[in-house]
């Protein structure tokens, strides 16, 4: 089993890390750059190319069944959860194959809503500690199960 972080812009990569340790899990952290290598021996820093979803790419092409991925991209999750990865957003949202498909067109709807809408203001709401402390919750669930 191995962990993987989808690490631009994750605010959870530290929780991760403290999960990970806890359970004696490889984590591998996949970024652009920018991300400072952690000095935990389970924790593994992998820099692909700036290009658009090269982390995603990355990501889709290494995790498999039994894996862990934290990510918020859709279309990333909905790839590797047909490979049987499970995947956990950083707000404790478990994405399986039982919700996916509805989560991908919710998401296809809203950009196609705000495409159609140049004045549309907001996003989403903001992180907060209970987002946090849910995401602690389902990591560890995720990570003991058989």
């Amino acid at each position: 089993m191995t962990l993987y972080i989808d690490a631009d812009a994750c605010p959870v990569k530290d929780e991760a890390e403290r999960v990970a340790t806890r359970h004696r899990i490889r984590m591998v952290l996949v970024s652009n750059g920018g991300i400072r290598p952690s000095a935990n021996p389970l924790v593994e820093s992998v820099y692909v190319g700036a290009g658009l979803d090269e982390a995603d790419r990355w990501i889709a092409d290494h995790a498999g069944p039994g894996d862990v991925v934290v990510t918020t991209d859709i279309p990333l999750a909905a790839r590797v959860v047909e490979t049987g990865a499970a995947v956990v957003k950083p707000d404790g949202q478990e994405l399986t194959a039982a919700n996916i498909g509805t989560i991908l067109a919710t998401r296809d709807l809203m950009a196609d809503l705000r495409s159609a809408d140049p004045f549309r203001q907001g996003g989403g709401r903001a992180f907060s500690k209970a987002d946090r402390s849910r995401f602690l919750d389902v990591l560890d669930r995720v990570l003991r199960r058989p």
